[in-house]
């Protein structure tokens, strides 16, 4: 029987629903459950894959090719479940899938309503595919009171009544603010939250509680009385100097323990956490530090490269050392010499993006990366860069470029307008939409076994996440290889580079795909893992 835990969240945005999803869905799993977390989004998009980094943070895209909210990354890398299609839905998706039904007529005729038709269709996302999972954990984005998330909570609340208390429970995150001039928690803010939500028709069985510090019992007491919940399931919260503390603390707090006593489940015995300890303790207490610089473009907003920091820690995890992140706007170095800024880095990353703007820093980084012999890796446009860099200095094409900046002489980079997926061809072109049309999902490389990330993989076949409309030209790889950089690994049919390196550099790789989504705590990802220990090679010669 699969049980269904509703996580929502009040006062502010930002608390971390989505860690404590994926927190809550790691102490199960080490509880021995099988887990599947989802994620509904109440904005209008059909999915963020159009929306800016720099707003919504970055685009977690999954095995088969669905492009979905940052959250489903902290899913996969606490519970190591990968997430599919079925594991996040927007707003508008789930009116685009209605307004497709009403024109179909398929509602028979009916007045087409948010109750029941747009519930229904809520619902039915959310109870579809459970698998084997004895726990389906599913995140509601926003805060209560948003008004574009109302259909959403409607929809839980029919749940509750179809499916019963047996199989569903509702935990809601909350903020208790620290007024310093009154020298105590808040509790009102979580009070009107409840509120808002009993407004709904839902009450709480379990309340979150972010705080700076501890709840004094009082004040527990307080909220559990005013809140109608246990005491014992007013849950402390507490800011983590790791974000792999949090199940530790959450455990330390009961959270696994109550939910499986209000689902009526054995809890006395206690999990194993020894390897979220000895993460924790990698962390805290490493046996030294790297400096990458990671260049690129939307460094205002750091979850613009979630999986892409996490997957540096866990390089670092790996290593036994401390990455210390040094992020660098590419501009900069259309302005200034890259030396000032790369001088004392042990690694250079140049991370995925879009557009004209900052490319010509981040062709300046590859640059300093190749002459000066620091590690450098590139992914997706930071391969793109880095070829695009070698073609201009070590070919001589000085007009090389990218047909994504415009019209070029040289079009090195340019537009990928079919590609094999599975026994099908996908055809695009400049005049498609822009979301949904790239290169999605997972697909298969094959690599030179001489290839130094054959070595790193162990293997010469490999399958990793893909998330691009612009592709190298291979009517270059001649002349590229010729002057010493090697492509080392193409798509199964010879057509597309996903690989590149440069022989006798100590590590200088570029990908076409996103390494980063697939690395995980307990599972560095190898090239991460790799990268960082040549990054801490160089680090005894700077």
């Amino acid at each position: 029987m699969t049980r269904f835990i509703f996580i929502t969240g009040g006062v502010v945005s930002s608390l971390g629903k989505g860690l404590s999803s994926a927190a809550l869905g790691a102490l199960l799993q080490a509880r021995g459950y099988k887990v599947r977390l989802r994620k509904l989004d109440p904005y209008l998009n059909v999915d963020p894959g159009t929306m800016s980094p720099t707003q919504h943070g970055e685009v977690f895209v999954t095995d088969d090719g669905a492009e979905t909210d940052l959250d489903l990354g902290h899913y996969e890398r606490f519970t190591g479940v990968d997430a599919k299609q079925t594991d996040n839905v927007t707003t508008g998706r789930i009116y685009s899938e209605v307004i497709k039904r009403e024109r179909r007529g398929d509602y028979l005729g009916a007045t087409i309503q948010v109750i029941p038709h747009v519930t229904d269709a809520i619902k039915e996302f959310i109870l579809a595919d459970p698998g084997e999972a004895d726990f389906v954990l599913v995140e509601i984005g926003g805060t209560v009171g948003d008004i574009e998330g109302l259909p959403f909570l409607e929809a839980i609340r029919q749940l509750r009544n179809e499916l019963g208390e047996e199989r569903t429970m509702f935990v809601h995150l909350t903020l208790l603010p620290w007024v310093p001039t009154a020298g105590e928690l808040k509790t009102k803010p979580t009070q009107h939250s409840v509120k808002e939500l009993l407004s709904v028709g839902i009450q709480p069985d379990l309340l979150l509680c972010r705080s700076d510090r501890s709840i004094p019992p009082n004040e527990r007491k307080k909220i559990a009385l005013f809140c109608n919940v246990r005491p014992e399931r007013v849950i402390e919260a507490l800011d983590a100097d790791t974000i792999y503390q949090v199940p530790i603390a959450y455990h330390d707090q009961g959270y696994d323990r109550e939910v499986c006593r209000y689902f009526d489940l054995p809890f006395e015995q206690e999990p194993s956490l020894a390897q979220w300890r000895g993460i924790v303790r990698t962390v805290r207490d490493p046996e030294g530090q790297v400096s990458i610089a990671v260049v690129g473009k939307y460094t205002g907003l750091l979850d613009a490269y979630k999986s892409l920091s996490e997957a540096l820690t866990h390089g670092g995890l790996a290593n036994n050392v401390r990455v210390k992140l040094e992020w660098i706007d590419s501009e900069i170095f259309e302005r200034e010499d890259a030396v000032v800024h790369l001088e004392n880095v042990h690694g250079i990353l140049v991370p995925g993006g879009f557009g004209e703007r900052g490319s010509e820093g981040k062709i300046q980084a590859a640059r300093f990366a190749r002459e000066r012999r620091v590690p450098y890796f590139g992914i997706c446009f930071g391969m793109q860069m880095a070829v695009i860099e070698a073609t201009r200095n070590l070919v001589g094409i000085k007009d090389a470029g990218s047909t994504e900046f415009g019209p070029t002489a040289e079009p090195v980079v340019g537009l990928l307008t079919e590609w094999l997926k599975g026994n099908e061809i996908e055809r695009r072109n400049y005049g498609s939409d822009l979301g949904g049309t790239m290169r999605l999902g997972a697909y298969i490389a094959h690599l030179d076994p001489a290839s130094q990330i054959a070595r790193i993989y162990g293997s010469d076949r490999i399958s990793e996440r893909h998330r691009h409309r612009y592709e190298v030209n291979t009517d270059y790889k001649a002349r590229l290889e010729k002057a010493g950089m090697k492509f080392a690994g193409m798509s199964p049919d010879g057509v597309l580079p996903e690989t590149i390196e440069i022989p006798g550099h100590p590590w200088f790789i570029g990908v076409q795909y996103h390494p980063e989504l697939k690395s995980r705590p307990l599972q560095p990802h190898p090239l991460f893992r790799s990268f960082i220990e040549a990054a801490k090679t160089q680090s005894r010669l700077v």
